[in-house]
Order: C-alpha cells, then sequence, then structure tokens
C-alpha cells in the first residue's frame, strides 16, 4: 500500500475495482483497511463491495478476488495525509515486509510496491534508501540493480542513491557487466528476443579518449562491453549520454545502461513519467513498482494517476507467466 500518508492507499482502492486487471489476476493489497476505506471517501473513489479482506498471512493464498490483507499496521488517525511521520514510515515498511514474505514463501505469484518515503521510515530508524534495497537485504541477494521499464524507454543503472561524488569508484567491469548481463535477461524474457543495450559513457563525450574523466570508459566501461559481447549479448557503446535517448536511439535500442540515476531517471521521466515500471533485477523473486514517489502534495485528493501501478501490474503478471530463470 505504500505510505499511508502518500497516494498508495487511492490507488489500492482504484486497483481493486480495474477489471482489465481482474481478468488476468488477483490482486490482493498489504496494508490496512481501515486507511484504505478513509481514502476512497476522501477521494470519493467507488469501493469495490466484492473486495475480501484476510488478516492471517496463511489465508493469503486462498483468496478467489480482489482483496486486502489487513495488517493493523496503523489507524486513520496516527497520521496526517500529506504530511511525513515516523508512524507512516513504519506501517509503510511493514506492508512491505510483509508482502516479501508471502512472495518467499509462494503464497503470491509477484509483488508490486506502491511508493514509501525515504525521510519518513528513515525517521522511524528504518534507514533502507529505497524498496530496492529492502527487497535485496530480506532475499539475500547481492548481485541486482534497478530497472525502468517502458514500451517507450527503458534504462538500468550500475549505482542508483549514492551521490555523485561517489560514483566513478563504484564503477568497475565486473558491475557493469553484471548490470548488461541481467538487462540482457530480462529483456529476453519481456521480448521475446535478444536486444539491443546500449551502454551509456560516465563523462561528456563518453571520456573522448580519455579527455576528460578518469580513464572510467577506458578503465571499466569499455572492457565490461567487450565481455558481454563475448557472451553473444547485442551491447554496444560506450554512447556518450547527450545523444543517448534521442529519438532514432529510441526507436532502434531496447534498453540502456546507465551509470548513474539521473543519467537515466531524467528522460524515463521526461518521456515516460506516467507509465514506466520500476522492477529489480535479479532478485530470486519477481518485484514491480510504480515509477513515482507518494506525492504529498496530491494526496488523498483523487488526483493520482493509475497508469503506472496499472503497467507495474501488468508487467509483474507477464514475468510471472515466465519460466522460472536463475534472476528476475
Amino acid at each position: 500500500m505504500g505510505d499511508p500518508a502518500g497516494v498508495g492507499p487511492e490507488l489500492g482502492v482504484r486497483l481493486l475495482s480495474e477489471s482489465s486487471l481482474l481478468a488476468h489476476c488477483r490482486p490482493i493489497v498489504f496494508g490496512d483497511v481501515a486507511v484504505m476505506r478513509a481514502a476512497g471517501e476522501a477521494t470519493g473513489i467507488a469501493w469495490n463491495e466484492a473486495t475480501q479482506i484476510v488478516n492471517q498471512a496463511a489465508d493469503v493464498g486462498g483468496i478467489t478476488g480482489p482483496a486486502i490483507y489487513d495488517i493493523g499496521a496503523i489507524e486513520p488517525g496516527a497520521f496526517s495525509p500529506g504530511e511525513l511521520s515516523a508512524a507512516a514510515g513504519k506501517a509503510a515498511y511493514t506492508y512491505v515486509e510483509h508482502s516479501i514474505e508471502a512472495v518467499q514463501s509462494g503464497r503470491v505469484d509477484a509483488v508490486t510496491t506502491l511508493p514509501l518515503n525515504k525521510e519518513a521510515m528513515r525517521m522511524a530508524g528504518i534507514n533502507f534508501p529505497g524498496h530496492t534495497e529492502i527487497f535485496a537485504s530480506r532475499t539475500n541477494t547481492d548481485d541486482f540493480c534497478m530497472m525502468q521499464y517502458s514500451e517507450i524507454i527503458t534504462c538500468t543503472f550500475v549505482t542508483v542513491h549514492v551521490g555523485y561524488a561517489e560514483v566513478p569508484a563504484l564503477l568497475t567491469r565486473d558491475r557493469i557487466l553484471q548490470v548488461i548481463e541481467l538487462t540482457a535477461d530480462a529483456l529476453t524474457r519481456i521480448r521475446k528476443r535478444s536486444p539491443r543495450i546500449v551502454v551509456c559513457g560516465l563523462n561528456p563525450h563518453a571520456g573522448e579518449h580519455g579527455l576528460f574523466g578518469d580513464g572510467e570508459e577506458e578503465r571499466a566501461i569499455i572492457p565490461a562491453i567487450e565481455a558481454a559481447r563475448e557472451q553473444g549479448i547485442n551491447a554496444v557503446g560506450p554512447v556518450p549520454p547527450d545523444t543517448a535517448f534521442i529519438k532514432s536511439s529510441l526507436e532502434a535500442n531496447d534498453a540502456f545502461v546507465c551509470m548513474y540515476h539521473d543519467q537515466g531517471h531524467i528522460p524515463v521521466k521526461a518521456l515516460a513519467f506516467d507509465s514506466a515500471v520500476n522492477t529489480t533485477l535479479g532478485l530470486p523473486v519477481i518485484r514491480t513498482s510504480v515509477d513515482h514517489g507518494t506525492a504529498f502534495d496530491i494526496a488523498w485528493t483523487g488526483k493520482a494517476r493509475p497508469d503506472s501501478l496499472y503497467s507495474a501490474v501488468r508487467l509483474a503478471i507477464d514475468l510471472s507467466r515466465e519460466p522460472a530463470s536463475a534472476s528476475h
């Protein structure tokens, strides 16, 4: 359900009535019924009276239609919509914990996460920078990366939630190769063919043969691309970041491996803000997510668009239908 003070509760209410998705899956929202009812009433979003309510983890796997796992982490009066609070941050983390347990136990096939707030979690003493790191920690996964997926643009990331000054030291041949491999595996399963992958440079003009930067392209990026090609992966680059995302490149390529957070997030948000899906590659479970935050400025107003959530659920459905592989 995400942070109760954000847009997650109202989007969860919409999800439980979305007929285009109910025809293909049985969604269950891990959250609090009282909070979702209050959000529905505040926004005027109709409540699906067919929604089942379960109160025990063991009952999650037995649902026959749209449902809510009523965890009882927080009451509506314990927080204010649109405002940061430790109570809401703790509740959001609790929902994630329960969802991970459910997917690991096989009670659900995949998890789609609604937005939590990093600052609210920190106020509650929970120091994970985001969902990606929570899932990696709880599943004991070391080799993982973030992918922002849409039909328009897809980006994966070598580094994510670190400051710019830390990025160069984190760019190693092995890490970049790992992200290229995870990207190729995911796009092959999604698109049912071998993808063409662009690997971005770090520096202006992709370093221009050592003129800019500290040799990151020569030291790490180019060797990773060469190793990927030796495996039969169709990877090209390093491509200068300022030309990587032009229209002709978007049309010709399937994915872009980015060296740091904003290198990929800026074009994704500019081109596919309402439809992009965030998913974590390399996990032993399937996890997708909306590609937006808690949107406290419009929380509990009914203005939040559900497009990204619906896209995230559709991708989770597609990945769940694929044969099991070493990574998701």
